[in-house]
């Protein structure tokens, strides 16, 4: 296809003539995460983008067998909020337990940890041999994200010991940067979605009274509150009931 200054439009883009293919694998490499950025801004679900970003992770990072997004509520609680495998999961379950861990280290210390021989690295000295019994040789942990007091790592599992290269970091890390930036766009849209399914009840428990007793728009509202306070219930939740039952539980 020509442009209408002569020039194929199917020629840009494309290498220069002095391009000796030398770089292939990095473009290769930028296509692939392209495609990955794509899909995932994609999925609107943060659920959907997580458990997309594990796929991806074992699919591009070279070495994982398993991946798992840990997440770790108020430096507390541990848990697995997308994974690939049984084993994955199962060593969430086994950092909250212990309270030590590489993915552990990698969320506080904001770093990227590479563990070549997990089951004797003496830093984790309880983890590290339960690990290995379930088959973990070796890890890969990457700081995802840090919102308010909730903090995001992925983690990528190996069987074998020293699976992971400086090519599997690299790899890593530029996914991981990716995939914070869409779990972070989809967090707002479906913030964004539940602040308006609000706004609609509330809208509609305001008309109802407004109709009832012949009172203005900050009158129902006020009469709305004064239940939300009283019955120390969301304001939305008082509204919901008020349109699904016609009463209002005070």
């Amino acid at each position: 296809m020509s442009t209408p200054g002569g020039e194929d439009s199917t020629q840009r883009g494309q290498p220069s003539a002095q391009d000796t293919g030398t770089t292939a694998d990095l473009d290769e490499l930028a296509r692939r995460l392209a495609e990955a950025a794509r899909g995932l801004q994609q999925q609107l679900d943060p659920q959907q983008v997580l458990d997309r970003v594990v796929s991806l992770a074992v699919a591009m990072v070279p070495g994982a067998d398993e991946a798992t997004i840990t997440m770790v509520r108020a430096r507390r609680h541990v848990y697995s909020a997308a994974a690939t495998g049984d084993v994955a999961a199962w060593f969430d379950v086994l950092q909250d337990e212990t309270g030590e861990g590489p993915c552990l280290d990698a969320m506080w210390h904001q770093q990227t940890v590479r563990v070549d021989d997990l089951p004797a690295d003496p830093r984790w000295p309880v983890l590290g041999p339960r690990a290995g019994e379930r088959g973990v040789g070796s890890m890969l942990c990457l700081q995802l994200f840090v919102h308010e007091d909730t903090l995001g790592a992925l983690d990528l599992l190996a069987h074998q010991k020293s699976a992971f290269t400086d090519e599997s970091e690299h790899i890593g890390l530029l996914l991981a940067s990716h995939a914070a930036i869409a779990v972070a766009g989809a967090q707002k849209l479906e913030h964004a979605a539940v602040a308006l399914v609000h706004r609609d009840l509330i809208g509609q428990a305001k008309g109802i009274l407004m109709e009832r007793f012949k009172i203005t728009a900050d009158q129902a509202f006020d009469v709305l509150a004064k239940v939300s306070q009283d019955t120390n219930r969301k304001l939305h939740a008082v509204a919901e009931d008020l349109t699904r039952t016609g009463m209002l539980d005070r």
